[in-house]
Formats: structure tokens, sequence, C-alpha cells
């Protein structure tokens, strides 16, 4: 074996020591290298160095269902790919396509089969060709599976390796400390062939939770992983990571075997042949989702959470103070990571990662003012019973309505405003299919299906769709080409690399601003958003504008007179001040 190949070697042993203590871990690596690399697959024989290589400015992203855009006659992915090919390529770099494959609940995230496409959306041969095209990003929902999967039936008729592949515990047991998602009981009854049993349910009792003590449960996820990349896959979600381990009498949520277990598949991607992105899903208060970029080992990137939530607080309530606050604490990301920013998700707008950033008044208010624009409230359960908001339920463009003072006609002004802040912070900005569409509220979807999340994923029909995009006072046409236009102007900056260095500016409460260099501290950009319905007058010298160079604002060419003493910003608007144009 070569001294790099010894290196490696040592390094997964003792990840997998941390897990698998009581394992033969010569051959349980053995087995793990065979799942992620079988016969055949290429692999680096050193470690690719930690870096900045994985992405850069021009790198955005679309979240989407593989069926948001339906016609009830070609393939969705079809017209998925479609749809992105006429209106986003050259803009769009990549495309998360939400859980592709066969379910049944929660929109994909119940799976009954990772290693097939939902045929109610087309097939591999679909997935393949979008991933020619843009950067692919999957789900691996690993925390859980269907209740209706081939996994779950065989468990309960006792047949191997799946009788061991699910969590169980007794209704005995003291589970009072045990971190949840939602209000649903924990546990449910199941008959099996080894008797009743009580089996873990973290979300639904359609989503039953895997047992990965049982070392089967990991292999198999690394055979699914492989899958993934062997399609196509460049960037893989670890959905719900954080709750994957399991210790009675614990909170069960971030135990030490997750995170070593994450830090186990960064490294099988550090020597993968293939650039493949681990990003992990914790919709959790912000220091503990921090936690998972680990030191530069575990997940390259990270859902920036507190992001949403803040930005909507500032925005209905006219002041960047919390916002600012928050910024000017965020740590860079390290080498090699990324965060990935964002408004609007598939999910609601969670609640968890403002923990302790704002008072419980601020978030009432929040709620109260959801509320009145046709939002949903999702709650969890706490440990003494009680229940508190987990997610607010509504699409971004209607949150965007007005302030808490009540709707106002600064809707389309607002809006982009937080998609502009998204634009220009340190990560990769990703934006959810309805945002870009300035989707409104699907109160039908609620209606029909009893839940709330439903309000937020509407389907469009092609036809319709194409229609408000070819009507230039639609809100569709509108938000599409506003999008597109700052969209475009953003990757061309070199100062928005995902890393570029970035500082908070101190300009008051009414204006969010930070200042970016780029890698090379050739350009400079000075990105500031009005989160006010009020004209503010900041003065120039708030701001360093170096003489002898000229300063113009990327989002509207105006050159910006360093000697008139201020500079004006209407409600809502946004400006990027750059000395390279």
């Amino acid at each position: 074996m070569s001294k790099a190949a010894t290196k490696f070697a040592a390094k997964l042993d003792s990840l997998l020591e941390q897990v698998y203590p009581q394992a033969d871990i010569p051959a349980l690596r053995a087995e793990i290298l065979d799942a992620f690399w079988p016969e055949g697959t290429r692999y680096r024989t050193r470690a690719r160095p930690p870096g900045n290589n994985l992405w850069d400015e021009t790198d955005t992203l679309v979240i989407t269902y593989g069926n948001s855009i339906v016609d009830g006659v070609h393939k969705p992915l079809d017209l998925l790919r479609h749809f992105l090919e006429e209106n986003l390529a050259g803009v769009i770099s990549g495309v998360h396509i939400l859980p592709f494959f066969p379910f049944t609940s929660d929109d994909g995230f119940a799976v009954t089969d990772y290693r097939s496409v939902n045929s109610a959306l087309g097939g591999w041969s679909d997935i393949n060709r979008i991933a020619e095209e843009f950067k692919l990003m999957s789900d691996l929902v690993l925390n859980h599976v269907s209740s209706f999967s081939n996994w779950f039936q065989d468990y309960r008729q006792g047949k191997p390796p799946y009788d061991r592949f699910f969590f169980e515990a007794d209704p005995e047991d003291d589970l009072s400390s045990v971190t949840r998602p939602r209000t649903t009981p924990l546990l449910r009854k199941v008959d099996t062939a080894m008797g009743e049993r009580h089996v873990w349910c973290t979300f639904s009792h359609d989503q039953v939770d895997l047992d990965f003590s049982n070392p089967e449960v990991l292999l198999e996820f690394l055979r699914v992983m492989r899958l993934h990349i062997d399609n196509g896959v460049r960037i893989i979600r670890l959905d719900a990571v954080a709750f994957l381990w399991k210790e009675i009498g614990t909170t069960c949520i971030h135990l030490p075997q997750t995170h070593a277990i994450v830090r186990l598949m960064r490294l099988l991607f550090d020597y993968a042949d293939e650039r493949v992105v681990l990003l992990t899903e914790t919709n959790v208060p912000n220091t503990e989702n921090l936690s998972y970029f680990g030191n530069m080992n575990e997940a390259h990137s990270i859902y920036n959470f507190s992001l949403p939530p803040l930005i909507l607080h500032a925005l209905l309530n006219g002041t960047a103070r919390e916002l600012n606050r928050w910024q000017m604490a965020m740590p860079p990301a390290q080498l090699g990571c990324a965060y990935l920013n964002f408004t609007a998700s598939h999910d609601g707008i969670g609640m968890r990662p403002v923990e302790g950033l704002l008072s419980q008044e601020e978030t009432d208010a929040i709620v109260d003012t959801v509320r009145s624009f046709g939002g949903k409230v999702s709650m969890r359960s706490l440990p003494d019973g009680g229940e508190t908001p987990y997610e607010l339920n509504i699409t971004w463009f209607d949150a965007m309505a007005g302030t808490v003072e009540g709707a106002d006609s600064w809707q389309f002004e607002r809006f982009l405003c937080s998609q502009t802040i998204v634009m220009a912070l340190e990560g990769l900005p990703a934006f959810y299919i309805h945002a870009l569409l300035g989707t409104p509220n699907d109160q039908d979807g609620v209606a029909k299906t009893g839940i709330n999340r439903a309000i937020n994923r509407h389907r469009w029909d092609y036809d319709e769709l194409l229609e408000k995009l070819g009507d230039p006072d639609s809100n569709q046409a509108r938000v599409m080409a506003a999008m597109k236009a700052r969209i475009g102007v953003r990757v061309k900056q070199k100062a928005f690399h995902p890393n570029a260095t970035q500082f908070t500016l101190h300009l008051g409460e009414e204006l969010f601003g930070f200042w970016r260099q780029s890698l090379d501290r050739a350009q400079s950009v000075f990105a500031i958003h009005n989160v006010t319905d009020r004209e503010i007058r900041m003065p120039v010298l708030s701001i360093n504008l170096i003489g002898g160079e000229e300063w113009t604002d990327l989002l509207n060419d105006e050159v910006i007179d360093t000697a008139s003493g201020e500079i004006v910003f209407a409600p809502y608007q946004c400006r990027w001040i750059s000395n390279r144009h």
C-alpha cells in the first residue's frame, strides 16, 4: 500500500472506530470502499486539497420540484428542462431537483425506492440530460424511509438485512430530552414477525427512521450516493442529517456519531475522481448549524438558515439592526467551504435558526404579519409539552406584501431587495422556482391536502405560465425579468466569488451593507440595501470610495459623484457600488 493510500486508510479507520467501535474495522473499511467505489470506478490516489475551486461567482442555483411545471401531456422533467433552457441558461448554473424518487408522502421525502426515478416525472435519462447542462443537486433522504418501502416491509417480515434497518425504542424509555421538529408522536407501534415493535418517527408515521448503528445502513446509502454521482449529480444534499444518530437519554440531534459520518462522507468525496459538493440540511439554531463545517472536514456547504427569517424581520420592520448584528458575528466560511444563501425554499421559513437572535416579541410580530398576508404557521413540540412556531408557510413574494403596519404598494420593490441581498452575500445564492416566478400563495393546495407547506408548492400549468411570462404587466414576468437581470450582473463580478472577502458596514439601521473584495483584490463592491419604505440619504464618507477611481452602481450604471456629499436610496433600492464596471 502506498504512503498516500495508507494515510487515507488511517483516516477512514479512525472515523469508523468513532462510529462502530465493536466492528472489524479493516473488513468494514473494505466494504465501504467497495460500496462507494465498485469495480471499475475511478478514484484519486491523493485527497483533493481544500480550496476555492469547487465554485466561483458564476455559480447560482434554482430549487424546484420535478413537477413544479406540468401540462398533462409531456413528462414534467422534460418540461422542467425546457423551462430552464429557455429562461435560465447562462444565468443559473445549477438546479436542485427535490426528491425525484417514488414516494408516499411529504412531497417526495418519504422515499420508497432510492434507485428509481418517479415514473410520473420521467426516468434517469431525463435526469441525465438536465445534468449535462446544469450542475445537478439531488437529495439523499437518509434519516428515514417510507413505511411503504420494501425496506420497511421486509423489516416487518423479519427479512435480513432489513430486520435491523430501523430504530426501535420502548414507550417506557425516557424520551423527554429528544429534540422534536414536529408535534406528532415520536414512536409508532407496528406488528412484525418478531412481535410488536415501536419504531422511531422523527417527522411522521409514514417516515420511519433508519438505524445507522447498523453499518449495513451506511453501506446501502453509500451505494445510493455512487448511483447518483454516476448519473451526473454533483451536489448531494444530506436531508435532515442532524437527526441521524439516536441514543436514548440524549437529545438525539447533532450527536458525535452523526458528525463522524458526515466526515466519513466528506473524506470519500475528497478522494472521488468527480468534483462533488456535500451539502448538509440542518434547520437549527445558528451555532449548531455552523458546526457542520467541522474543521474544513465535514460539509463543503451548509444552508444559511438564519438568513431568511432575519431578512424577513428586517423588511417587515424597516430595520436592519438584527440583520447587521448577526452578520457582524458570522465567521467567514473556511477554505473550501461556502454558505448556501436563500430566502425561499420548498419548506417554510424556519424559525428555529433565529432562536437567541430575535426576541419573543419580534418573533410574534413576524408570525402575526405573515398570517395577515395569508400565511400559515407550523408548530413543533417542546419538552415541557408546549408548542412553538417551527416554520412559517407562505410564498416569499406574498411575505413581501407589506410590513408590520399592513399591506402596501411596495411589494415588488421589497421582494427584489430581499433577493438582491442573497445575490451579494458571501456564499452561493439559491432561488426557489416560486420566488423566481413571484408565485402567490396556493390556498387551494392547502385546502386540498390539509398540509400547510402546500401553500408554497404550487404546480404551474406550463401554458398558463408561458402566458403570464409573456405579459409584461404580470407579476411573473416582472419578477423573472428583474431577477434574471440582477443575477446576470452578479455572475460577472469577481467580488461575488462565494469566498471573496466580506466586511459588514456600519450604516445605521435603515441600510444593510457590506463590502466585498475579489480574491485577487482587483475589484471592490459596496453592496448596500435600503430595507425601509422611505428615501434614505447616506453620506458618501460612510464608505471608503478611494479617490482616483471611477465608482459605478452596477445595478443601474449610475456613476457615483463622490463630491456630492451623499448617495440617495429610494425605498428598498439596492446599490452595488464598484470600481470595476
